[in-house]
Order: C-alpha cells, then structure tokens, then sequence
C-alpha cells in the first residue's frame, strides 16, 4: 500500500491573529512537520480565494459570518472574508516545512462556489485534479491532517472515502472550529463513511 501524507490549510489566517483563526490552529504546525518525515508522499492543500468570493458574508448584505445561506450548489456557510489570494493571510504558517511537498493543490479559486474537500469543490461534482494524480502516482491510501477538523479535513476525509482511497485523520493533528456541534457531527459523519480516526503515536 503506498500512502501520502496530506496536510490541509495550515494558513496563517487559521492561525491565531488570522482572519478565520481556528482556537489553537498553531499547534499542529510541529505534529504536522514531524509526520511528514514520515512519508515519501507530502502534499499541501492551500485555500485561495480572489477577493469578493460568494463565501465571504461581506458579500452578501444582512448576513454575518457563520451562518448559513443556500447557493446553487446548496447549503453554504458564510466566512469572514480569508485567504485571499497573495495576502499574509492565505500564505503557509512561516514554521510549516513546505519543501517537503511534491504538490500543492490550491482550492477555492472560483468565485461563485467554494471548496472545503482537497478532492471536490462544493457541488461536489468539481474535482481538484488530486484523485487523478494519487491514481496515477500509485498512491491507494492516505493520511490527513489540519485545519479545520470539521470542516476542510473531513470533507477531504469523506471524498477520500468516495474517490476510492483508505483514510486516517490524525486528529492530534488537527484543530476544529466547532461551528454549532460540527465537530462531533462530522466527526460521526468521517467514522460512518469509513475513516480511520487516529492519533500521531498510534503512526509508525
């Protein structure tokens, strides 16, 4: 079984001080860092929204971040404008090891639709190009960690699971932002759909 080692959004703007800061994003830089050496296959994913996306609830008036509106594609949260791209804030956390990545999948870009999952974007029909490349690499499993638990690492997770592949999530390392119970619902929602859950000692 050849394995990629997938690490997800580990941005500065879901880093403490960022514009969508997850509680304590900073801490899985090290526990990320130390899994990579692990692996032979290291890819990074990397939000990277133009300004002005249909995400952002700036865009939408009488609608504050974190709630919820419904878009072509269906159910959308709405964010604090983050990540856009070129700014400090959609660039890597200064201390992530990004040399160790053979690929950078970046998501996100289209204005009229967002994209949680490394795999799809939010229709669920859009892919990233990444299933593509792990099938033509030979890669048949992969280990997942970042930022946010309950948000881009388990729907990354769950399309893993579609697109054909095994998955762990290293939940050590990885932080969630915990929006209205979203963290014990999609962590139900990664074990249902076949996601291994793990910690980084339980890796060898």
């Amino acid at each position: 079984m050849t394995t990629a080692f997938i690490a997800i959004d580990v941005q500065n703007d879901f880093c403490p001080g960022g514009a969508l800061a997850v509680n304590d994003g900073d801490a899985v830089v090290d526990p990320i860092n130390a899994l990579m050496d692990k692996y032979d296959h290291v890819i990074l994913t990397q939000d990277w929204h133009p300004a002005g996306h249909s995400s952002f609830a700036s865009q939408h008036d009488g609608h504050d971040p974190l709630t919820a509106i419904t878009m072509p594609y269906g159910a959308q949260t709405l964010w604090p404008d983050h990540c856009i791209q070129g700014t400090k804030g959609a660039e890597f956390h200064a201390r992530l090891n990004v040399t160790r990545a053979e690929l950078i999948i970046r998501k996100g870009y289209r204005r009229a639709i967002d994209s949680y999952s490394a795999f799809f974007e939010n229709d669920h029909q859009t892919t990233t190009g990444l299933a593509g490349y792990l099938n033509d690499r030979g890669i048949s499993h992969v280990v997942m960690a970042g930022l946010a638990t309950d948000f881009c690492v388990a729907y990354s997770a769950i399309d893993a699971m579609t697109c054909g592949f095994s998955c762990q999530v290293v939940m050590d390392a990885s932080r969630a932002i915990d929006l209205g119970g979203s963290l014990a619902a999609m962590t139900d929602a990664m074990t249902s759909a076949g996601v291994t859950l793990v910690n980084s000692a339980d890796l060898t």
